[in-house]
């Protein structure tokens, strides 16, 4: 009983914790589809994926939400046309690299201020290479939920050419939909009154809260029934090694699925027995890549993606940590 309670209780500290970016990112996804003209958002928005990578990363800057928030405007973006570099960029460097995260972490670490500029440094680094990665996929519509595939034109290949693509989210060869009637109706909102717009703002937020809301209690509940079920002596024992460390981190801030603004508290209580490494890998991975940030992102992205952006993130955090463990220990 003992257990179920305490199951329960973090459960909802979780989902009190997260419910409110959640509700920021959606009401920041409303505002781009009510009252900024996307069309020409969109326009000055880099093509190149490394200049796509940075802009991206600028607006995590201008928009600070965690991961739970992030997602509402990364799909907004995809959905209107921006590069996947700019979204992929954002979903990953905007729960990490915004002034109320830095400003957390810079005050938990105050007696190790490496921590904190590494942590910028090596989300941005991350994020900047899994999207340009994602670009190198002409065909968005191969790695996207249909939903959100179907406001996306089809992309213009030369006779002959061969589609370009990675090995393992691969091409879409489908037939491409109509998308005449979405695209005449999204370009035609900035167009009306502003009670109008208040009201698709209203409409547009219900209906995302309906849907991420659902999906970040799942992820919630079953986040609490692990941190109940496995031991935390387990995750200690493993704290002193190079590489053991980092492992054990990333997994318990995949379990943990604590807000990036906080994460960097709760990361400080482990300063003690866990070495540096490992530390940043907490940080940097779990804002990222957790629980109910996976549920989130696959409201955006078909489950082979997630996996391969999981595979990616995963990969790159754990290199880098491992060389930081052999620097500063």
């Amino acid at each position: 009983m003992n257990q179920i309670l305490s199951a329960f209780t973090l459960f909802l500290s979780l989902l009190v914790e997260a419910m409110p970016f959640l509700l920021m990112g959606v009401l920041l996804s409303g505002a781009l589809l009510i009252f900024v003209d996307e069309r020409k958002l969109i326009a000055i928005l880099p093509k190149n994926p490394f200049l796509g990578a940075l802009a991206g990363s600028a607006l995590g800057f201008m928009f600070p939400v965690c991961e739970c928030g992030n997602v509402p405007v990364a799909r907004r973006l995809i959905s209107q046309g921006a590069p996947i570099s700019v979204a992929v960029s954002f979903l990953l460097a905007a729960p990490t690299i915004n002034p109320v995260v830095i400003w957390s972490t810079w005050t938990a670490f105050r007696d190790q201020p490496e921590i904190a500029v590494l942590r910028i440094v090596l989300s941005f680094a991350i994020a900047t290479i899994v999207s340009m990665v994602f670009s190198t996929q002409k065909d968005l519509r191969a790695i996207l939920q249909p939903n959100i595939a179907i406001a996306l034109p089809s992309p213009k290949v030369k006779v002959g050419a061969v589609p370009v693509g990675t090995f393992f989210l691969g091409e879409d060869r489908s037939q491409s939909l109509d998308l005449a009637s979405y695209v005449a109706a999204s370009n035609q909102v900035v167009t009306k009154s502003l009670p109008d717009r208040l009201n698709l703002l209203l409409d547009n937020t219900l209906a995302e809260m309906r849907e991420l809301g659902a999906i970040l209690i799942m992820g919630s509940a079953i986040a609490a029934i692990i941190q109940v079920w496995v031991p935390r002596d387990i995750i200690l024992n493993l704290g002193q090694g190079p590489v053991s460390s980092i492992v054990a981190m990333m997994i318990l801030a995949a379990i943990v699925s604590i807000c990036s603004t906080v994460d960097s508290f709760f990361a400080l209580s482990f300063a003690s027995t866990f070495t540096g490494g490992s530390l940043l890998s907490f940080l940097v991975f779990g804002p990222t890549i957790d629980l109910k940030a996976i549920g989130l992102i696959l409201t955006i992205f078909k489950k082979r993606a997630v996996i391969y952006m999981f595979l990616l993130t995963a990969q790159l955090t754990f290199l880098s940590c491992l060389f930081i463990n052999f620097q500063i220990g």
